[in-house]
């Protein structure tokens, strides 16, 4: 920060970075609706003297930032008055005017002299201050003016901007979503394979542990036990012979049971 002293005042030189600072300050103050009619409550200026010295280590009073508005309101009514007129516009990436034509500049100077300085002027923060500072130049409720053109338009922009980051915030939160679904379906399949692989293990020990099913008697088997009862005829013994070559839980019913019991338990079956 630059001090000249002039006629016995100190003049301050005001950097992008101070009035970086004040802006944010009148900005966030003008959205809490601190700004009346006469102009700006005392408890805002003090804001911004506090906030300007803390960002940029410079000792400054609320006359300094007083003064520092009246420039920048110069500012913005030759600026919004030239953004009202046919074949001007704003270049926010290079944060000044843009004209259509030199033939468009050379009239609107021949019949506004003072606009001459601007051609090439850089003013940063034109958002902040079209916001700020329109308010100072309406004439009534409802009264659109230069100054409110120059407005809709930065609102226009900074909506733009927020539209297209929006955009991208949603892209990146569906594309993190689809990430995070992506890993979470991982997560479920890995876990199901997991639980299949344990169920798999499990039932195959259990298999383990079952005993083969036993080999079902041979017709010889049978026979051979049928001949060894005493007493059973042919046709007992053919009678006996068809029901337990059907049903080998009978026959082995049979061997199970004693001798002497046999030829009863067989004539029995038969006469079922």
């Amino acid at each position: 920060m630059d001090v000249e002293k002039k006629g016995g005042r100190n003049y301050l030189t005001w950097t992008d970075e101070m009035d970086e600072a004040m802006l944010n300050v009148f900005v966030e103050h003008y959205n809490r609706g601190d700004r009346a009619q006469n102009g700006w409550k005392p408890h805002v200026y003090t804001a911004v003297v506090k906030n300007v010295r803390a960002k940029c280590n410079v000792d400054i009073t609320k006359e300094n930032v007083i003064s520092r508005c009246k420039t920048i309101d110069r500012h913005y009514v030759n600026v919004s008055k030239m953004l009202s007129t046919s074949g001007f516009g704003w270049d926010w990436i290079h944060n000044k005017l843009m004209v259509d034509s030199e033939d468009v500049w050379s009239n609107y100077v021949k019949a506004n002299k003072d606009a001459a300085c601007y051609r090439h002027k850089v003013i940063k923060f034109w958002d902040s201050i079209s916001l700020v500072f329109s308010k100072d130049h309406a004439t009534g409720t409802g009264a659109r003016t230069a100054g409110e053109s120059a407005t809709e338009m930065a609102v226009e922009n900074v909506n733009n901007i927020n539209t297209d980051s929006a955009a991208t915030s949603s892209t990146q939160t569906g594309e993190e979503q689809k990430r995070k679904r992506y890993r979470s379906d991982d997560s479920i399949a890995s876990m199901l394979g997991e639980k299949l692989d344990n169920f798999t293990s499990a039932y195959k020990a259990d298999i383990a542990q079952v005993a083969p099913p036993e080999k079902p008697s041979s017709p010889e088997e049978i026979l051979d036990a049928l001949n060894a009862i005493v007493g059973l005829d042919d046709d007992g013994l053919l009678a006996a012979y068809d029901i337990l070559i059907a049903d080998d839980r009978k026959f082995k019913a049979l061997m199970a049971l004693p001798e002497r019991m046999k030829k009863k338990w067989i004539l029995k079956q038969i006469n079922q």
